[in-house]
């Protein structure tokens, strides 16, 4: 099969959006998108619980993950208010 040139894809473009309108198309490829990368990570944990699997027949443990490090908070001072006396704040009357 050969493979799609210049004209195919701007006739295919032209085709989807008398279609589903210019709004709709953005919103269609950023849930294709998403698609994607959901699919892509459940391969990725498909992967790993396979690789497991296959270690625990081998009579090997699997290594537990680490897990990340957590960063300290420090604690900040609130932020000073902008409240005026008599309840108004800055910029309002």
């Amino acid at each position: 099969m050969p493979s799609m040139g210049g004209w195919e894809w701007l006739i295919l473009l032209v085709v989807l959006v008398l279609l589903f309108g210019a709004k709709r198309l953005p919103d269609m490829a950023r849930s294709l998108g998403q698609s994607a990368r959901v699919l892509k990570g459940e391969m990725k944990g498909m992967k790993s619980d396979d690789e497991a699997r296959t270690q625990e027949q081998q009579g090997q443990r699997p290594e537990p993950k680490a897990l990340p490090a957590a960063e300290e908070r420090q604690a900040q001072p609130p932020a000073a208010s902008t409240e005026q006396p008599g309840g108004q704040i800055n910029g309002s009357r």
